[in-house]
């Protein structure tokens, strides 16, 4: 058998050959060419479409590489620091894997370079947001995508008009102020930011507006005009406008902790105070504009300082801090050093702007033999408008009127000094308020003296009024004064042992709300009219945390934040009378701000016009009032109504269906009908009991 399969096998391969040798005689020289006369009209494009997509360019590998070109020309010995410097402004838009920097044979570098980012998304970034920038005012910045040259030489010879995209607007940034009935809008952060609630104020109860979870990883902030929401994310910082509080910019500043905003809403200060371990190089203040996103400068924290470090002017225009001996103003939208310099002030210890004039109010503390002094400087011109010296002096508070008027310097003062190692005691302390009167001639100063513990200071917001909290515990009175032209001020009222130790003004004034926060306050609230120094009611919200006026000055929310205590968290909602309206208590809340809301555009005259008429438009109010409530009460019996029949119907329904299984139930109980007492009297038991209720005794004559 094995032989046989051999021979199959040889046999089979004889045949192989066989049919090979044909093949290979019949087709010696096979003819691949085209005939004679033939014209190949295929393209390749159509032939080959798939394999020419993955044919290689010249381009490919370089999305992610821009040319950075009005680069200062530097010697061998700058460029570490030129490389230093470019690193800090571009590191901030992603990682950067390789750079660039072509030098002449001197070793001069030519003016521009090149930087690759490990991500093309992150060249488009920085492409887009440093494009322009300006550097100093010999060098300005024109960035571009490497892949921009081969777009361009490719650019056709005919020019054609592009076609016009549709606007997209970010919509009314302002819609909340058209609520027919001026309705106000406040946000709830609840735990650390997971759930922020934006409420209208609506009567007789809130509507919700928006709800989203984790919309925050911390708090949130309203900007001073109400237009932008702010939420703090790991990222940074991000802001939403519009109806449905849609985004509207990011502002890239990893762990940013604490933000403020200038006046106008121009520009926006970010602050991370762990920094970015990602970007050691990344400075801990950043500055952007809003509109375009772009930073605008950064800096580092100078020592331990208090937030805001910096301060804004009323318009914008000028920003500035307080340094070693030094005062630096800044201006915008260049945002260098007025003047090129700072200004220097031996001692100087604090700041703060007029809320409507250019001009800045200092003060430096006492050095040897000169004395503390506050003084009024006129910026850009820097003129010195006002100087008052003062003696033994331990501290200054500085406190500006709103509508710029006034000015109240706090100086706590001391009878007697001791120096103690590194530290310096004061003894015999007792307070005074230095009161500039700024739009008098040569701004006249008056003084008022208080030899008791001052706790808190507030102007009155619309007014010449300012409250203050003095005394210790358990003598803590409030006195509330007036400021008038030409005059010192005059003391109007004084409450004596009042359980307070905070003020909150109505932003309309007139109004004011005597508070007693924190775990020495109790939680005590007092209502007061200052036209005619009426309390209009005295109550308390226990271990309340916060308390928030709304933009008019109608409502007042107290609350207990989750930060501070565990239990009981919640607000609660009074109108500015003192009467409670709503009472919410929720787990985990954290925080409550009220939507501000843009200045009027009525003048003082039209305003004072509408209060002394005030009394012609009660009729209409009224009747909303009334009108609001009926709706509430209609909605309110239609709603019971409902429930009723819903539980009639229910009650119809079991009843039929007990009265038909009756026969069901005599048969199991043999049938003894038990759904009556009285069914069947020969298997009922009756018992008598008795008890003794009550004896009286009573004596008959």
């Amino acid at each position: 058998m094995a032989k046989k399969k051999v021979d199959d096998k040889n046999s089979l391969n004889g045949n192989n050959t066989k049919n090979e040798s044909d093949l290979s005689s019949n087709d010696d020289d096979p003819n691949f060419s085209d005939p004679e006369g033939f014209v190949d009209n295929i393209p390749e494009e159509e032939l080959l479409g798939d394999i020419l997509k993955q044919k290689p360019k010249e381009t490919d590998g370089v999305e992610s590489v821009i040319v950075v070109d009005g680069v200062p020309q530097v010697g061998p010995d700058r460029i570490e620091k030129l490389k230093s410097v470019i690193n800090k402004i571009f590191v901030k838009f992603g990682t950067i894997v390789n750079e660039y920097y072509p030098v002449s044979e001197s070793g001069h570098t030519k003016g521009y370079i090149f930087l690759e980012y490990s991500s093309p998304v992150n060249a488009a970034e920085a492409v887009k947001l440093t494009n322009n920038f300006k550097l100093d005012k010999q060098h300005t910045f024109q960035v571009n995508l490497f892949t921009d040259f081969n777009k361009y030489e490719s650019i056709p010879e005919d020019w054609e008009p592009p076609e016009p995209l549709p606007y997209e607007g970010q919509g009314d940034l302002h819609h909340y102020l058209l609520e027919p009935d001026a309705y106000d809008q406040f946000a709830v952060v609840l735990g650390q930011g997971q759930s922020v609630q934006i409420w209208q104020n609506t009567q007789p109860d809130p509507s919700l507006v928006e709800e989203r979870h984790a919309w925050t990883h911390a708090y949130i902030r309203w900007s001073p005009l109400g237009t932008y929401l702010a939420t703090f994310h790991k990222q940074g910082i991000a802001l939403w406008v519009g109806q449905k509080f849609t985004q509207y910019k990011r502002y890239a500043h990893a762990n940013a902790q604490f933000i403020d905003f200038s006046p106008c809403e121009k520009y926006l200060i970010t602050y991370s105070p762990q920094g970015d371990p990602n970007h050691p190089s990344q400075k801990g203040i950043i500055i952007w504009d809003i509109r375009t996103g772009q930073e605008k400068r950064s800096f580092n924290p100078e020592g331990p300082s208090s937030w805001p470090i910096f301060r804004w002017s009323h318009d914008d225009k000028y920003f500035g801090r307080v340094g070693n001996d030094v005062l630096s103003i800044y201006e915008t939208p260049s945002f260098g050093l007025l003047e090129k310099k700072s200004i220097k002030i031996s001692g100087i210890r604090d700041f703060n702007w007029s809320p409507t004039d250019n001009v800045v109010a200092y003060w430096v503390a006492e050095d040897k033999d000169v004395p503390a002094s506050v003084t009024l400087l006129e910026i850009p011109n820097r003129n010195e408008i006002r100087k008052k010296n003062l003696f033994n002096v331990a501290d200054c508070k500085i406190h500006w009127q709103k509508s710029g008027d006034y000015l109240c310097v706090k100086v706590d003062r001391y009878s007697k000094v001791r120096k103690e190692k590194n530290e310096t005691k004061y003894s015999g302390m007792y307070c005074n308020f230095e009161i500039f009167h700024m739009r008098e001639k040569q701004i006249p100063v008056d003084s008022v003296e208080s030899k008791e513990p001052i706790q808190a200071f507030a102007w009155e917001p619309v007014g010449s009024k300012f409250a203050v909290i003095h005394g210790e515990s358990p003598n803590i009175n409030v006195s509330f004064y007036e400021v008038r032209v030409g005059q010192a001020p005059i003391l109007l009222k004084k409450f004596e042992k009042r359980a307070c130790n905070h003020l909150f003004w109505s932003p309309g004034g007139q109004f004011i709300v005597l508070a007693g926060l924190g775990s020495n306050g109790g939680g005590s609230l007092e209502f007061v009219d200052t036209h005619e120094f009426l309390v209009m009611n005295t109550t308390d919200h226990f271990q309340m945390s916060d308390v928030e006026w709304d933009p008019t000055g109608r409502y007042v929310t107290t609350a207990v934040s989750y930060w501070k205590t565990k239990v009981d968290t919640g607000y609660w909602i009074w109108s500015f009378q003192g009467k409670i309206l709503k009472r919410v208590n929720l787990e985990k809340f954290a925080q409550l701000l009220w939507r501000p809301r843009l200045p009027t555009l009525l003048s003082d005259e039209k305003q004072k016009e509408i209060k002394k008429n005030l009394k012609k438009y009660y009729p209409q109010f009224e009747s909303k009032d009334r009108m609001r409530q009926s709706k509430a009460s209609k909605e309110l019996i239609e709603k019971r109504a409902a429930l009723m029949k819903e539980f009639n119907e229910y009650r119809s329904k079991r009843i039929k269906e007990y009265n038909e299984n009756k026969q069901r139930r005599l048969e199991l109980r043999n049938n003894i009908d038990t759904d009556e007492l009285d069914a069947d009297p020969q298997n009922v038991e009756e018992e008598i009991v008795e008890f003794f209720i009550k004896e009286e005794i009573t004596v008959l004559d």
